[in-house]
This record gives C-alpha cells, structure tokens and sequence, in this order.
C-alpha cells in the first residue's frame, strides 16, 4: 500500500461508483484473479478524460476490457480507444464485454504483441494509457513517445510497484530484479527525458502523468 491503508480505505469511500455494468465486470474479473485499475486510478482517469476530452485515445493492455470501456462511458464527448492485448484468452473475454457494452465501435482491439504493433501505428493519441506488464514499460517508451501527440498526456500505471521501487535491488525477490531495475530505468527516463515533464503520483499502486513541453525536441 503506498498510502496509508485508513487514508486510502476513507478516500476510497467518498467514491460514487461506476455504471453497474462496470461494477459487475470489474467484480468478475477480481473474482478471477484478473487485475483491474484501482479505484484511485480509476478516478483520477474520469477526471483527466474530463479536462483533457481526448479524441484519440491508446491503451496498452486491456486485459477484460474493464479501463477502455471505462474511459468509453465516462468520456464527456465523442472519442475512439485502440487497446491493445496480447493474451488471446483475455482478448476474447474483452472483446464480449465490449459487445455486451455496446461500445464495439468506439473501441478497436488489436490482439498481439506491444512491441510489435506499436511501430505499425502512425495517427498521434492525445491520451496513452500503458497498464501493460510493467517489465516492457521501459522497450516501448520509445515507440508510446512518437505515438503521443503534442499536447497528449502519457499516464502510466502500476510504476511504484507496492512500494517496492524504492527498495534496494537486494532487498526485493530475485525474480523481480529485472522488473525492478527497468521500472526505475522508466521512472529516470520520464523524469529526465528533455521535453517530457513528468509528475509521479502515489495514486492505486503509483501512476505517472507525462507531456510534452512545448514543442517536442
């Protein structure tokens, strides 16, 4: 947890909830051991579709499908989401959610692999959301960076890793050494990257919230 649990559980509380549709896929998928966004993130996302009214929206990772219609019922406007998922299980149960949804055409899923359909995409995203596997965040930084828009908000999740990010590489099992080192390789580059201003928040399980400034360089 990286707030306090009480101040997170009292936060939490305030929220109004979802469609019912959306509560019931998103208890569904915890049910199944599917992660979701977290209820913070969840939030923090209505309210930046809110400010920003993003046309052009890309998701990587869409799991059952619970952020992109998210983002689809709770944009304010009119506005297309390309998701993209690479577990061909998750794809199907994604792709009947949107369905049951009725929001198959707001939302195109692309099946397969990050790294691969990325450089095949060319239309710039006002709003990037990357809730992939956090050890690729730092490979398609890259890729997500030519594909964000001028004045475009990159936001990805999961970066503060329960508060393991801040620990020691020893300190941390070793089969999460690797994802260790290149989530902090990822949190350096959006950090310091020249023409990226780039806020890390502890929002859910941590969120980063990038633009560019100015002109891109």
């Amino acid at each position: 947890m990286i707030v306090n649990e009480r101040l997170a559980a009292y936060i939490n509380s305030l929220d109004a909830g979802n469609k019912e549709y959306l509560e019931v896929l998103e208890r569904e998928a915890l049910n199944n051991h599917v992660p979701v966004i977290r209820r913070e993130t969840q939030t923090f996302l209505k309210l930046l579709l809110c400010l920003k009214k993003p046309a052009r929206i890309l998701e990587v990772g869409t799991a059952v499908g619970f952020s992109a219609l998210l983002m689809a019922e709770y944009h304010p406007g009119d506005c297309h989401i390309t998701t993209i998922e690479k577990d061909e299980k998750r794809i199907d149960a994604a792709r009947e959610n949107f369905r049951r949804a009725g929001r198959e055409g707001r939302i195109t899923l692309l099946g397969g692999d990050a790294a691969e359909i990325l450089p095949q995409l060319t239309e710039p995203s006002d709003l990037i959301f990357l809730d992939a596997a956090k050890g690729q965040y730092l490979p398609l930084l890259p890729e997500l960076l030519r594909l964000l828009a001028e004045d475009g908000v990159l936001v990805s999740d999961n970066v503060l890793q329960d508060g393991d990010v801040i620990e020691s590489r020893y300190a941390v099992t070793r089969r999460n050494r690797t994802i260790h080192k290149r989530m902090r390789g990822y949190l350096f580059q959006l950090t310091h990257l020249e023409g990226l201003v780039t806020a890390v928040l502890p929002v859910g399980d941590g969120i980063t919230v990038s633009t560019w400034r100015g002109n891109q360089v």
